[in-house]
Formats: C-alpha cells, sequence, structure tokens
C-alpha cells in the first residue's frame, strides 16, 4: 500500500474532526455574526424567566403566533402559544401529517442560577440595610461576592395588583453587592475549602446606608422601604408575596480580541432556549410534522412545579391539539422526538485534570450531541439510543450543521442533569444537544459565537426534517 492508499483508508476510517472555522461557509459566517447580535439583545433583556417569556411571546407575535385558546380552530400551519403563568412557554406550528404521527420538540429552559430573596429579606444591621437571600439553582457561593448586581422580579399585592420591578438594568440605575472579607483579615477563611469559605447565609445583599430622618430604630431599613414605596407602592410586609431576585449587573459583550465568543449572565440555558426559540419562528409555513418548541421554568432546580417539565401543563397543552384532531396523546408522543436543547460543559484547559478530553465538546466545534448525562454511573440520565444518536448525526450533517459528541468530565468527577429525562418518561425519543459553555453556573460564562449559530441550525434542521425515522 503506497502513501496516498493509506491516506485514503485512514481518512476513510478514523475520525478527525477539524475546527468549526476551517469548515464554515463564508455565508454561514456572515449568517452567525447576525444571529449571536440579536442573540446578545436577547441576553441582555431576559435577566429572568418571566423576562424571557415576554420576550419570546414578543418575538412570535411579530411572526404571527397567536395565544392559544381551547377549542380555536386549527388547521396545518396554524401558530399559536401558550403561556404558563408567565414563566415558561409553550409554542407550536401544526403540520401536514396529523399527530398521530408524532410532533417535533425541542426543549429549552430559561430559568438560570441567582441569588431570591428571601420571603422576610429586609434587614438593618450596624446602620446598614441589606436583603438576605436563599440562592437558586448550583452556585459556588464565593463567585457571588464582590460584584455589581441587579434586582429583578414582581411583587404581588393583596388587591391583585402585580408590579414588576427592575432596578440595576439602566445605566444610572444604582447597584447592589455581597461584600466580601479583605484579605487582610482573612486568614481563616483562606485556609477553608472555596465551598466553606463562604456560606449561604453570608450571601446578603447591601442595600443602603443613609438613615431616615427621624429619632426611631432602623432608619436605614425604614429609608430604604420609603424609597421601594415611593417607586412601587409596596411595604414590608408585601414582600411575603414577591418572587425577587438578584442577579450579575454585567452587560452582554463579545470576548477575545477576535470578537469571536460571548460573555454574560444566563447562557445556561437562554442560548438554546434562544436557538429553538428563532428556529421555530423560522420553519417553513406548514413543516411536515407540528413543531413544538418548549421554554421551560424550573431546570436548575429539578423540574418541579406547575411552571417546570415534570408539571402536567405540557401533557395538557398537547392533548388539547391531540383532541382537535381525535388522537390519543400517547400515541402522539410514542412517534414524536425531543431534542432536548441544553447546554454542555465545554472543555477548559487551565483544569484539564477533570476532564477526558477526547469525550468533551470544545469551543468552536459545533453544537454538542450529549448521549447521556446524570453522574457518575449514568444515574438520572434517560441515555438516548445508539439509533436514536444516528438519526441525528444524519440529519445534522444533512442540514449542514457542525456538531461534536459532549459529556460532562471525567466518569467519576461529577455530572449534570437535564429536561431529558423527563420527557423520555413521557415514551418520547429524546437526546440532549446544546452549546459548550466555559465557567458554566458562573455569574459570566463564555460561549462560542459558532456554537450559537449551529445550536440554532441544528435546531431548524430537526424540525425541517420532521423526525423520519420515527417508530412505526
Amino acid at each position: 500500500m503506497n502513501k496516498e492508499e493509506e491516506t485514503k483508508v485512514r481518512e476513510a476510517l478514523l475520525s478527525k474532526t477539524k475546527n468549526g472555522y476551517d469548515r464554515m461557509s463564508r455565508e454561514d459566517h456572515l449568517a452567525m455574526e447576525k444571529y449571536c447580535k440579536e442573540y446578545m439583545k436577547f441576553l441582555n433583556e431576559a435577566r429572568m424567566e418571566r423576562e424571557a417569556v415576554r420576550y419570546a411571546i414578543q418575538m412570535a407575535e411579530e411572526k404571527g403566533f397567536l395565544p392559544y385558546r381551547q377549542g380555536m380552530p386549527l388547521q396545518p400551519g396554524s401558530r399559536v402559544y401558550f403561556n404558563n403563568r408567565g414563566k415558561s412557554l409553550i409554542l407550536a406550528v401544526l403540520g401536514k401529517q396529523p399527530l398521530s404521527e408524532g410532533a417535533v420538540i425541542a426543549g429549552a429552559h430559561v430559568d438560570s442560577p441567582r441569588l431570591d430573596l428571601k420571603q422576610k429579606p429586609l434587614r438593618e444591621s450596624d446602620e446598614l440595610a441589606y436583603f438576605k437571600t436563599h440562592y437558586y439553582g448550583g452556585i459556588k457561593k464565593y463567585q457571588w461576592t464582590a460584584i455589581p448586581l441587579e434586582l429583578h422580579g414582581v411583587v404581588a399585592l393583596k388587591d391583585g395588583t402585580v408590579e414588576n420591578v427592575v432596578i440595576g438594568r439602566e445605566k444610572d440605575d444604582p447597584r447592589f453587592v455581597v461584600t466580601d472579607l479583605l484579605p487582610h483579615l482573612a486568614q481563616k477563611q483562606m485556609t477553608q475549602s472555596l465551598a466553606e469559605g463562604v456560606n449561604g447565609e453570608a450571601l446578603q445583599i447591601l442595600i443602603g446606608s443613609t438613615p431616615y430622618a427621624d429619632n426611631g430604630e432602623d432608619r436605614v431599613k425604614l429609608a430604604v422601604m420609603s424609597i421601594l414605596h415611593e417607586r412601587y407602592g409596596i411595604t414590608e410586609e408585601d414582600f411575603q408575596s414577591a418572587e425577587l431576585a438578584a442577579v450579575p449587573a454585567f452587560d452582554v459583550t463579545e470576548i477575545g480580541l477576535d470578537r469571536s465568543m460571548i460573555g454574560g449572565y444566563g447562557h445556561d440555558d437562554r442560548v438554546c432556549a434562544y436557538a429553538e426559540l428563532k428556529a421555530i419562528l423560522d420553519v417553513e409555513k406548514i413543516p411536515k410534522k407540528t413543531c413544538v418548541c418548549i421554554l421551560a421554568d424550573k431546570e436548575e432546580t429539578g423540574s418541579d412545579g406547575v411552571t417546570g417539565m415534570q408539571s402536567q401543563a405540557f401533557d395538557d397543552f398537547m392533548e388539547d391539539l391531540c383532541a382537535e384532531q381525535t388522537t390519543e396523546l400517547r400515541r402522539c408522543f410514542e412517534k414524536s422526538f425531543c431534542l432536548s436543547a441544553d447546554v454542555t460543559a465545554a472543555y477548559d484547559p487551565n483544569y484539564a485534570d477533570v476532564y477526558d478530553k477526547s469525550n468533551e465538546a470544545r469551543i468552536n466545534y459545533g453544537i454538542g450531541i450529549c448521549k447521556f448525562t446524570g453522574a457518575r454511573g449514568k444515574s438520572g440520565t434517560s441515555d438516548a439510543s445508539a439509533e436514536l444518536v444516528a438519526y441525528v448525526r444524519r440529519v445534522f450533517d444533512d442540514g449542514k450543521v457542525l456538531w461534536q459528541l459532549s459529556e460532562m468530565g471525567k466518569v467519576d468527577q461529577g455530572g449534570g442533569g437535564t429536561i431529558a429525562k423527563y420527557m423520555a418518561n413521557r415514551n418520547i425519543d429524546t437526546i440532549d444537544a446544546g452549546v459548550p459553555v466555559l465557567s458554566m453556573h458562573a455569574p459570566f460564562e463564555v460561549v462560542s459565537k459558532l456554537d450559537c449559530y449551529m445550536t440554532y441550525k441544528g435546531c431548524l434542521a430537526v424540525y425541517k426534517d420532521g423526525y423520519t425515522a420515527g417508530r412505526k
């Protein structure tokens, strides 16, 4: 065998993936930049799940989507959405084929790790006012000290009025902070582990220091409350029926001298949520099969609750659609496909010892397909079948989507979870795929523009294909 023949054999039999920039067309490069500018705007505006849902509805209505009402007339091409309590959203485009042939579903979540305010959050200590917090999702607590914070959420009053609260997003707004201990006095703290150095109860947000002009107690607390009352008409008691959270006050920005990456808060998982949202808005007028997009809540805390993926809300919406076609929901699910669009860990050379490099997703190599998630012995995973992985490979290749396979670190290092298992438990063929992320769950995460765009292309390719390999 000569050298030329050896080369051909190697190319035919061995896998060697190139960097995405070596494989991407100029047309894709231009489309990528346009797409990422729109995504960055979304991420700047959607700091919480409620804001993400409002933004998504606005985008959907501009594309002809209507709010779903039970019994409304539907036909192939109908575009509807269901707003679940303002915190999760389901969109659907009815297909040519009946729902008895299944649906093509993409599901992501729009909640992210943050610092929720406790129900009785306001306190004063030594003439400084604080909000007490209860962190939400998996965080490294020390990362949330000494960074600027914004306040987002709602306060529900007893008369039924709901006040939207956003403080810190505008350029001239005040911001907040969890203070940290200066290194000069931190000898003991610096001997502790990262997990012990800052505890949950210490994540208290500094919100004021000026005393109210009287001679009573808690004058700084009163001064802060008077500002909130003037701006929102609320009292301290109203915090008991509020959903308020502190999130990082970092603007979304391009990263690197080459501007090839995007840095910001909440890529996990709004980067995938935006990809599937944009994809369903861009599907052809009447797709082969009904296309469904899910923007779920509560994934970071286990997908429980009425707006989480374990809720009956999704089943009820799909059952209504099926009822219009006299189809049983279970018959629809058994022929459906779900792309669980969630982020995956990007290989980080600075922490190479926790990764199995040959099996990890890498920045600029495209959307990461994750056959299984879970922890260690694949605990808590749906573990997609070989046939399903092969199907996704084919669809992505046909759609000129750059992709890679991924895991979440070395076997005994840990792992993670997504909504995939809850979709698979419904007897829906499900697989995870999404954007690789550096510094996942940190207040400031980093993703590649190329990977963002390829995730959008992947969602669109799946919608267009119509799960032609579905079970008969």
